[in-house]
């Protein structure tokens, strides 16, 4: 072999090994950067399932909460419906109660709402025309009692229940209707604990 021909080979040799190790460092960069975007990759989908748990699960809480709130409104509403009923039935019951039972309520009603002045009772048309005989003096020992006096005024069409005590042109409210709506909270109160006190909400 000339040394021509020798340089040749040299030069080739040179040049396939220095194409060899080129090549080599690229596919060990290829692989490098490869496994850097893998390892990306990987921590990229971690990251969004993750993210996509977190919202899964609060959505999932506040469905549960929604749900929890709007059967919580159900119950109160429910609870609501039937406390009325109770009321509306009891009031029902003293305006469809017997004469005798009516007018002893009516009797007791008087010992509280009397007051030590002279005045007027007013009931309505139908309490006038049922009331039993000898009440109007009943009517006037219980005001007697208070140090004051009572006349039975005639029936007013205005007095849907019970009666309506009137000193000096002032009146007093004492009708079922009236007792019912001024005192609902403390009565519907009482039925909630009556009827509701061992249950959850």
């Amino acid at each position: 072999m000339t040394g021509l021909e020798k340089m040749k080979s040299r030069i080739l040799e040179e040049a396939r090994s220095s194409a060899e190790a080129k090549i080599q460092d690229a596919e060990r960069q290829a692989e490098e950067l490869l496994a850097a975007q893998k390892s990306q990759a990987e921590k990229s989908a971690a990251a969004v399932l993750t993210k996509a748990r977190a919202e899964a699960e609060s959505l999932k809480e506040k469905a549960v909460s929604a749900a929890d709130l709007e059967r919580r409104t159900k119950l109160l509403s429910a609870r609501q419906e039937i406390i009325a009923e109770v009321l509306e039935e009891a009031y029902r019951e003293i305006k469809e109660m017997d004469p005798a039972a009516y007018f002893d309520l009516i009797e007791k009603m008087l010992d509280h709402y009397v007051l030590p002045q002279d005045g007027e009772i007013h009931f309505s048309p139908a309490d006038v025309q049922r009331m039993p005989a000898g009440f109007e003096e009943k009517i006037r020992e219980a005001a007697r009692a208070k140090g004051g006096a009572l006349a039975l005024a005639g029936g007013d069409p205005l007095v849907p229940d019970g009666f309506v005590l009137v000193y000096g042109g002032i009146e007093e409210n004492c009708t079922f209707k009236a007792i019912f709506e001024t005192r609902r909270d403390e009565m519907s109160d009482r039925v909630q604990r009556g009827l509701f006190s061992g249950d959850r909400a």
